[in-house]
Formats: structure tokens, sequence, C-alpha cells
């Protein structure tokens, strides 16, 4: 486990880069793990994506289903792709828990879809 610091607060994160605690979270959280992952500076349309992402997981405690995050968010198809590269580095930097069980896979780099694994 690691900390972050950010405007004086220590933000605990665990070994894979996620919050220990999803509350910690706000938008210079997002920005501190989007420099961690090597992103840089989050854009407006990628904060949308994480704002809606954790508002969709808070409702249903489940990853929403990636064209509906772009629909919902007004942004083109496979946004989510375009903007993280990953969807569980959006997950990651949205500062929600690590799905257990459950790893994104791509065949083309471009089109996602969540697989079950032990």
């Amino acid at each position: 486990m690691s900390t972050l610091e950010i405007q004086g607060k220590k933000i605990r994160v665990e070994a894979n880069g996620y919050l220990v605690d999803q509350n910690d979270w706000n938008e210079e959280v997002a920005m501190a793990l989007a420099e961690q992952e090597g992103m840089g500076v989050l854009s407006v349309e990628q904060m949308d994506i994480l704002r809606f992402m954790r508002v969709y997981f808070v409702k249903y405690r489940v990853f929403p289903l990636l064209n509906n995050v772009c629909r919902i968010t007004h942004q083109p198809k496979q946004c989510v792709t375009r903007q993280f590269i990953n969807p569980e580095k959006a997950w990651k930097i949205a500062g929600l828990p690590k799905q257990d069980g459950v790893r994104f896979v791509s065949m083309d780099g471009e089109h996602f879809f969540m697989e079950p694994y032990c």
C-alpha cells in the first residue's frame, strides 16, 4: 500500500493503484491517479466519463456498459477506449474498487469486453 499526498491530505492507494477508500476521490485525486498511470492532465471529456462511472457505480454497484458511457456523456462511440486506452484504467482513475474475478480483454486494442477469471 502506498500514499498519495494531495493538497496536504494523505490518500491511501493499494498496490495496484486503486483507492483504498473510494470516498477520498475528487477531481484533484483523479488528476493524481491519472499522473500515476502516466496519462498527464485529464481533459473535460475524460472527467465527464469518470464522473458518470462513479454515479453509475454508486447506483448499480457494477461497471457500466461502455457504449452507454459514451452515449450518456454525449461522446463518440468507444470514447472510453479512446480517452483511456483500457476501461480498467478509467475505472481506477474514477476511484472505484478493483473488480475481483473480472478483467478487460481486447483482441484489437479498441474493443474491450469483460471476462471472468479465477
